[in-house]
């Protein structure tokens, strides 16, 4: 095992990683049908009384501290419909209902605020924004609404646009290659392999992680390379206790391995069809696209 891979391992196993993992977002209680329409002042009695205590859970939600938490259970509260749009929100009963100061309320609004989930306005106060407005390619409102209500959606949606992004990208990393950058995509690829073998799953879906998130930034496409922090998020909510292409296996190893040789050879066309392959792995793309033809 590379020096690399045996860090990465034990990174991965560490408990201060301060990563967020589908078990810690699912002690939300989203709401199976919320009402699109409702208006009028926050219902927060219909939460977990443990969420209104921001000020007193471990530290931090992903590492953030009070700010960040209260984005994240704003953010959750907005995405899963509780909070439906138009419905006003008070600093005030804001602080109050969390346990937290004015500047912490000001603070995370103004967040949710750049993400299109609010808005505030003179006269008007801050008001929960319509779906439309929201920016739907934030790695947090991606998360957010893949663990909501909204989650078959959001993995439908994720899984075609990746499709989209991907095999284009690979295509592109054949004629941008750099022999650095080959060189740690081929250690991802020696990283996902060890932790299959030793039955590391979180090991695994960060060097995957890590892999595509590579490929993208080395496609010499600026453009692309803005939506690598997305490919990440989609990696982290694909569903199921594993991140990743699809659950750890040969076949998902295998086609990464191709892409890699591809890409070393200069040949785009193979890694364009390397990539097609891996993301038809996944069970959910399946039944998005067909999978390739044979010519």
């Amino acid at each position: 095992m590379s020096t690399l891979a045996h860090t990465m391992m034990t990174a991965a196993r560490s408990a201060d990683s301060g990563l967020a993992g589908p078990g810690e977002l699912d002690r939300y209680p989203y709401a199976e049908a919320p009402g699109a329409n409702r208006v009028g002042a926050p219902a927060w009695e219909g939460t977990d009384p443990e969420l209104g205590r921001v000020g007193r859970r471990a530290a931090g939600s992903r590492g953030r501290g009070l700010h960040g938490q209260l984005v994240q259970q704003l953010g959750q509260m907005i995405v899963s419909g509780d909070l439906g749009a138009d419905r006003p929100l008070v600093p005030e009963e804001i602080g109050q209902r969390f346990e937290v100061s004015r500047t912490v309320v000001r603070e995370s609004l103004r967040v949710l605020e750049a993400k299109g989930l609010v808005s505030a306005r003179p006269n008007v106060g801050t008001r929960v924004r319509p779906v439309s407005d929201w920016n739907l390619l934030d790695p947090d409102i991606i998360e957010w609404r893949a663990y909501g209500p909204q989650r078959d959606d959001q993995r439908r949606e994720l899984s075609e646009l990746r499709w989209t992004i991907e095999p284009l990208a690979a295509r592109l990393a054949a004629g941008h290659g750099r022999e650095e950058v080959q060189q740690r995509l081929a250690d991802m690829v020696e990283i996902m392999g060890h932790s299959m073998a030793q039955g590391d799953a979180l090991t695994f879906s960060r060097a995957d992680a890590e892999f595509h998130s590579l490929l993208i930034q080395v496609a010499g496409n600026r453009m692309l390379e803005h939506l690598s922090g997305i490919v990440s998020a989609a990696l982290q909510v694909s569903g199921g206790p594993v991140a990743g292409c699809d659950r750890p296996n040969e076949i998902s190893l295998a086609h990464h391995a191709r892409i890699v040789d591809a890409l070393a050879a200069g040949d785009g066309a193979a890694a364009e069809s390397a990539m097609r392959q891996l993301l038809t792995v996944h069970p959910e793309v399946e039944r998005v696209v067909p999978a390739p033809r044979e010519h």
